[in-house]
């Protein structure tokens, strides 16, 4: 990694958390390198060099210095390139709320959703009243704004977004229909779904599904 210049993401195509970074690139207009790790075969030997405590992606190298953790990366974003397009609020208590949200976001979502799909019986049937939860919470958050900070595309709907490409598979294996759950949270999606940081850097719903298909015959699950 020494002597790398610029930005560099490690990641893996279909990761909502990569994404997530791609996207706050994206509205930042911030160049960058895109380096695919073939998650499904194995962890290359760069991703354990970035990345020894968690050995996980997304990694963002900045001039080979890496920075781990998805929303880590976001807030480093802000603040290393300062004369970008911000994501944060510049008053301190939005800046506060709006990483209240998505820290709500990166520890309920995509654990409760791999829950529903991994699970069973009445297991499942926790996970799908969680999430049920989880959605209805966020509708409220949300409210009547078009976007979590306003009338601004920002650090909340970066962070989210990427589960948009989800939901069609939380809503299959969980026997719901999110505009019913949350409706705020759907049309939101959709306003989301057209921004050009969004679409360019998500996967159909479709490929997603299949993916998790993928993964439930990786690890056996029936």
């Amino acid at each position: 990694m020494a002597g790398e210049k610029g930005l560099v993401l490690l990641d893996f195509w279909v990761s909502p958390f990569g994404q997530r970074v791609r996207i706050a690139l994206a509205e930042k207009g911030l160049p960058y390198e895109y380096a695919e790790e073939d998650l499904m075969a194995g962890k290359s030997d760069r991703l354990l060099r970035a990345n020894p405590v968690h050995k996980k992606i997304p990694v963002l190298l900045h001039d080979g210095r890496p920075v781990n953790e998805s929303l880590i990366i976001l807030q480093y974003l802000e603040d290393a390139f300062p004369d970008a397009p911000a994501l944060l609020p510049s008053d301190p208590y939005a800046r506060a709320q709006a990483r209240f949200w998505a820290d709500y976001v990166d520890k309920k979502v995509y654990d409760c959703g791999s829950r529903l799909w991994k699970l069973k019986g009445e297991p499942q049937a926790q996970a799908r009243a969680e999430m049920l939860d989880i959605l209805k919470t966020l509708d409220g958050a949300l409210g009547d704004k078009p976007f979590f900070g306003g009338d601004k595309f920002g650090f909340v709907d970066a962070a989210f977004a990427p589960f948009t490409a989800w939901f069609h598979s939380y809503e299959r294996y969980g026997e719901f229909s999110l505009p019913e759950v949350a409706p705020k949270i759907a049309a939101w999606a959709k306003r989301c779904g057209e921004r050009e940081s969004v679409a360019k850097s998500l996967y159909s719903p479709d490929k997603v599904y299949d993916f998790i298909g993928l993964l439930k015959k990786k690890y056996g699950i029936e």
